[in-house]
């Protein structure tokens, strides 16, 4: 558990700073590199991609649509199929980023698990006749 809680706070930590600098696609080699380094299983990494990318975005979104961006959200909502709910759009955008990461993340542990494999118990084979 504490190398899940690890991974998460290191990619939430990377991709909100990244998302000042760098374009939105940034946090994919980020949750790559990151899961690569320091992944688990796939489950357990996934999920911390998905909720360390997720977040940082969905709670900048949410942020920027509170404090002036609601009408611009609202009409970028009228032009997809949301209805114009602005706060849909930034739930919309947060899972989409947070796929993003949980699915690059997911890549990056088993670049992991290919490069260096966990070695296998010994398996002996009897021949009881």
């Amino acid at each position: 558990m504490k190398g899940f809680l690890a991974l998460t706070l290191l990619i939430l930590l990377a991709t909100a700073a990244a998302q000042f600098f760098l374009p939105w696609w940034s946090i994919t080699p980020l949750c790559l590199a990151l899961a690569a380094w320091r992944g688990g299983t796939g489950g357990r990494t996934f999920l911390a991609g998905l909720l360390g990318a997720g977040l940082p975005w969905w709670l900048g979104a949410a942020w920027l649509n509170t404090h002036g961006a609601g009408l611009l959200a609202g009409r970028l909502a009228t032009l997809l199929p949301l209805g114009g709910n602005g706060w849909l759009l930034v739930l919309v955008t947060g899972l989409v980023a947070g796929l993003v990461g949980g699915l690059a993340a997911l890549a990056g542990a088993w670049v992991r698990q290919a490069v260096a494999p966990r070695p296998q118990p010994q398996q002996y084979l009897h021949n009881d006749a």
